[in-house]
């Protein structure tokens, strides 16, 4: 029956070396992902819960860990729509116009994914630190920018701005601007067109981009660590909350948060799922 099917539907029945390579693959795959993936996702929430659930919600409730999760929060709910808003602009020029300094516009949102992040907070140090180039200015007017909430926002921006730009830049150039030209021909606002003709086509792949965008300004820890100053309940985040846990030897507390980003994690994971498989639906 098998063999059948394989003939009706055009495919070549798979041979025996080809089954076992198969397997092969898949055991090593799942291997892999077990050593490296799922067994420290099992101790992390081992530890979590080495004193119980009550332990857990106690950690989790300690005063400096919610301004930690209040800043996380805060933090995305600032930089993932800038981040959305500067994606589709990016994305809309580079996909629909030819201009000058196109490839070096590409290049330089490329740029925070081959750099290390700590790069990002040295470069907001050496621009509104006290000897930096707006340090003098900023203290004459008591304005604080590092080690204040705004530095850990422009650090998020710089290290995650390029997720939604370059999901929807390959996806908006596949798709061609066929559809935008007639509708702008026949009279319809720039503003109009978009709504109705440019976002509905790119939905998905906008959704994909924020979901991962959302994911890595939830785990930055490099260029926040830098500019945040590590001050306690008022500009630590999350994972730096959870580095100043474990050196403090407070391993169920520091597992307890750590926890808490693995959950956020495993969330984003199955919003990018359902994400991909919707895609996957409307484009079949």
């Amino acid at each position: 029956m098998a063999a059948g099917a394989a003939i009706a539907t055009g495919a070549r029945p798979m041979t025996r070396a080809a089954r076992a390579t198969r397997y092969a693959l898949l055991a090593v795959s799942f291997a892999f992902l077990g050593l490296l993936l799922l067994a420290p996702l099992g101790a992390v929430l081992a530890q979590a819960l080495a004193k119980g659930f009550g332990g857990w919600l106690a950690s989790i409730a300690e005063p400096d860990t919610v301004a930690a999760i209040k800043l996380t929060l805060l933090t995305a709910a600032i930089v993932v729509p800038v981040n959305t808003v500067f994606g589709i602009a990016a994305a809309w020029a580079i996909a629909r116009f030819e201009f000058r300094g196109k490839s070096l516009i590409v290049t330089l949102i490329d740029l925070p994914l081959a750099v290390s992040p700590v790069i990002a907070g040295l470069v907001l140090v050496f621009l509104f630190g006290a000897q930096g180039w707006f340090g003098g200015w900023l203290l004459d007017r008591d304005v604080q920018v590092l080690f204040a909430v705004p530095a850990i926002v422009l650090a998020t921006i710089i290290i995650s701005f390029p997720y939604v730009a370059r999901e929807l830049i390959p996806l908006m150039q596949q798709q061609g601007s066929d559809e935008e030209i007639a509708a702008l021909s026949l009279g319809a606002r720039p503003w109009t067109t978009f709504v109705r003709i440019t976002l509905p086509k790119i939905r998905w792949g906008l959704l994909y981009g924020v979901i991962l965008c959302n994911a890595r300004v939830m785990g930055e820890f490099g260029a926040v660590s830098v500019v945040s100053g590590h001050i306690r309940g008022v500009t630590n985040t999350m994972p730096l909350q959870v580095e100043i846990l474990y050196n403090e030897y407070d391993f169920v507390a520091a597992f307890a948060v750590a926890s808490l980003l693995a959950m956020l994690a495993i969330l984003t994971l199955i919003a990018k799922t359902l994400v991909e498989w919707r895609s996957q639906t409307v484009g079949s």
